[in-house]
């Protein structure tokens, strides 16, 4: 493997065999895969209201994904409770990092799909998540201050970590928390600036490895939350700026596509998924030719990252996923 330069973050970690069970090496990997699939779930659902497609069968198919996400968040949790150390072990490096900040955004996800049939229960996951995701943070800050100074480089991960507050403020809209809704918006607008701004200056300055490429689609992902929640808020001219700022980027990482996808099947690679879906959602929500952008970018994504989060669920089936990003073991 090539030498790390200075100030660039460490790419996947070296496999070592699992020394326990496969529940006791639950990878938190898995879970960028599985809120892309709520998110696809989601996006399609705005689809069917919008264009009178079947409701029942992207229902049924949230349902499936619901109980997918139970299941895997249930391993997690149990892993976490047989040995707590663990949770702050995933943290230390990037594949943790990404999974975890996904694992804790599925929570108000899955309350977006749940708002409309069982809002008490979405609530109840609006509020877990909250919580989860200040716990989130502050695990994060405590472990990247502790730990050696290429670690605290400046990441698109961080736009899930600490900007996904965001994600909140949808399924909390649904339920009528305007003021939440919009606390949690203003909040995380000014953190997803600021990380890409210096994201993009550190791009100008150094190329990131191959594998962490698609991770720079996860810039995409507070664009379209916070166009969505402004969208909800009745503020369609922050949703139209939101959207035109998600559609220059699209462009730009659609022409680097080739670039982006060098490093071919990686863990990393289920990243794409919701910030595509995301996209795709906010576009469906906006008036005149958004809508015809946000089908053709909803077939895109489903196509191209079902078979990406098919192969990562068989990864992490087989116990592959835990061996290629190190996830600690309980």
């Amino acid at each position: 493997m090539t030498p790390l330069r200075r100030g660039q973050p460490p790419v996947v970690p070296p496999e070592r065999p699992a020394r326990g069970g496969w529940f006791r090496r639950m990878p938190p990997a898995v879970f960028p895969g599985i809120l892309g699939l709520v998110w696809l779930g989601l996006a399609w659902r705005r689809a069917a209201a919008e264009f009178s497609l079947p409701a029942a069968v992207v229902e049924a198919c949230l349902g499936a994904v619901t109980l997918l996400w139970a299941f895997a968040a249930t391993t997690y949790a149990a892993k976490g409770l047989r040995r707590p150390a663990v949770m702050a072990e995933d943290l230390r490096n990037l594949p943790g990092r990404d999974g975890l900040a996904a694992l804790v955004l599925s929570l108000p996800a899955v309350a977006l799909v749940l708002a409309p049939i069982r809002p008490g229960l979405a609530a109840v996951l609006i509020l877990a998540g909250l919580a989860a995701h200040l716990v989130l943070i502050a695990g994060a800050v405590a472990v990247l201050a502790a730990g050696p100074a290429e670690g605290r480089v400046v990441t698109p991960v961080w736009q899930t970590m600490f900007s996904g507050l965001a994600m909140g403020a949808l399924p909390a809209l649904d339920l009528g928390w305007t003021g939440l809704a919009a606390a949690l918006a203003a909040l995380s607008a000014p953190v997803a600036a600021v990380i890409g701004l210096v994201s993009a200056t550190q791009l100008m300055r150094r190329i990131p490895p191959a594998p962490l490429r698609p991770l720079l689609a996860l810039h995409l992902f507070p664009l379209a939350v916070l166009g969505l929640a402004a969208q909800g808020l009745g503020l369609i001219l922050w949703a139209q700026v939101a959207a035109m700022l998600a559609a220059a980027l699209l462009l730009g990482l659609g022409a680097s596509g080739r670039w982006l996808l060098q490093s071919g099947q990686t863990p990393f690679l289920a990243a794409l998924s919701s910030p595509l879906a995301a996209c795709a959602t906010l576009f469906l929500a906006l008036d005149g030719p958004w809508r015809i952008a946000g089908a053709l970018l909803l077939s895109a994504a489903t196509v191209a990252g079902l078979p990406i989060i098919f192969r990562l669920l068989q990864d992490w089936m087989k116990g592959r996923l835990a061996r290629m990003t190190n996830a600690a073991e309980a």
